[in-house]
């Protein structure tokens, strides 16, 4: 079975309305996985897998649980060689949050980015708190999750300012990962690398 066609498989299970309500869909998952490919501490995989879910799904027999599991690491996996390349990510939803951001595809995976930081939060922020702040901003503006803070609140009202931090996204990805995993590298963002 070729990758994309694993992944199709990943996505309508990860998507069925059978999953516990607060286990991640598929665009959530990928936001997640994106996150846990960029922290510098590696999380278990039972864990991760576990948190995903929130409680174990009800799998047709231990062969769907493994392809299932299997597939998830697999897509990390691509993940992180996406952030680790020149290339800027692919994200799997469109960069807007629209008319109605709580039923954005892009909500749902700033939610499952925050979800994967939130494993391992003293980690993300213990070395350069402040750059990682800034640069996980538009995130948490996507996520929805912080707007009872006023600063935040005011942020979301500027629908402007919002449309064009989501649009960041994708480089801040890649910014962030070369600050957690290649901070020798730092000086590397502001020169054109060569090969």
């Amino acid at each position: 079975m070729s990758f994309a066609e694993q992944l199709s498989r990943l996505q309508a299970f990860l998507d069925a309305d059978e999953l516990h309500e607060e286990a991640l869909d598929y665009v959530a998952a990928h936001g997640y996985l994106t996150a846990l490919s960029i922290c510098t501490e590696q999380v278990p995989e039972r864990e991760w897998i576990d948190a995903l879910f929130s409680e174990a799904p009800h799998y047709r027999s231990d062969a769907e649980r493994e392809e299932i599991e299997a597939t998830l690491v697999l897509l990390k996996a691509h993940i992180a060689r996406q952030l680790a390349s020149d290339d800027e990510p692919e994200m799997p939803c469109e960069l807007d949050l629209g008319e109605d951001p709580d039923d954005s595809d892009l909500r749902g995976w700033c939610i499952g980015f925050m979800e994967g930081v939130f494993l391992r939060e003293s980690v993300w922020f213990e070395d350069s708190e402040d750059e990682v702040s800034e640069l996980l901003l538009p995130i948490m503006v996507g996520s929805g999750l912080f707007d009872e803070q006023p600063e935040f609140d005011e942020i979301a009202r500027d629908r402007d300012l919002v449309d064009s931090m989501v649009e960041q996204i994708p480089e801040l990805l890649t910014a962030l990962f070369l600050l957690c995993n290649a901070p020798e590298e730092k000086p590397a963002l502001l020169k054109p690398r060569h090969h």
